[in-house]
């Protein structure tokens, strides 16, 4: 397994595996190729895919904005969950905040998720019972 940073180039397979992975919400005005493009002009060094055997196993679409961090999408090929794909992207974003001065990160979780919520709280994250997750369309998102 190798880790490396995302590129716009990996688009069409990680938006294949974002797809078939339960538990990923995908929106096209905030997941489309132009707005992860944006994303990744943003946020170039803590977005990371693991390739095995020449194919994206996994992927993690992390960003800040200069105070937290947040994880906005992992997701693991089935044939490789287990292996320490997970853990390894979530240690590359993790570092890679780290190293940008950001000492928090976020992420949101469907609550029938129980599969994502217990890999999270082994990573070390904890529920946050003081706070409701609030959204605002601006224009035409989901």
């Amino acid at each position: 397994m190798f880790i490396r940073n995302l590129k716009i180039s990996d688009y069409d397979e990680v938006y294949k595996l974002w797809s078939r992975t339960e538990g990923i919400c995908l929106c096209y005005s905030s997941d489309s190729l132009a707005a992860i493009e944006r994303f990744l002009l943003r946020n170039p060094n803590t977005c990371f895919v693991a390739e095995a055997a020449g194919r994206i196993a996994g992927v993690v679409l992390c960003g800040h904005d200069g105070r937290c961090g947040s994880i906005y999408h992992m997701a693991v090929d089935n044939a490789h969950r287990s292996s320490g794909v997970g853990k390894a992207l979530f240690e590359a974003a993790a570092n890679a905040l780290k190293s940008e001065g950001i000492h928090n990160i976020s992420i949101s979780v469907l609550k029938s998720n129980e599969d994502a919520i217990k890999f999270w709280q082994a990573e070390g994250f904890t529920l946050n019972s003081d706070t409701v997750s609030m959204k605002y369309t601006v224009t035409g998102g989901c």
